[in-house]
């Protein structure tokens, strides 16, 4: 393995797309269709804000180590 590729895989994005292959209009593009659907869990699973479990469907990476938010 090249330095390189090392460095990403130590970095986390070295099996995320690339910022430009995103197209404007798509869900991975637009920050609300994220939001409304963890507001949507959030609500389903009666998670309020502030607990383990909030912070845990906010700020988990499931790109980057394969966690599930839920």
């Amino acid at each position: 393995m090249d330095e390189l590729a090392q460095l990403k895989l130590l970095a986390g994005i070295s099996n995320r797309p690339l910022m430009q292959e995103y197209k404007l209009g798509t869900p991975e593009s637009n920050m609300s269709y994220t939001g409304t659907e963890k507001a949507k869990l959030m609500k389903k699973n009666k998670i309020e804000p502030g607990t383990d479990a909030w912070f845990k469907l906010w700020f988990s990476r499931p790109y980057m180590t394969g966690e599930k938010p839920i």
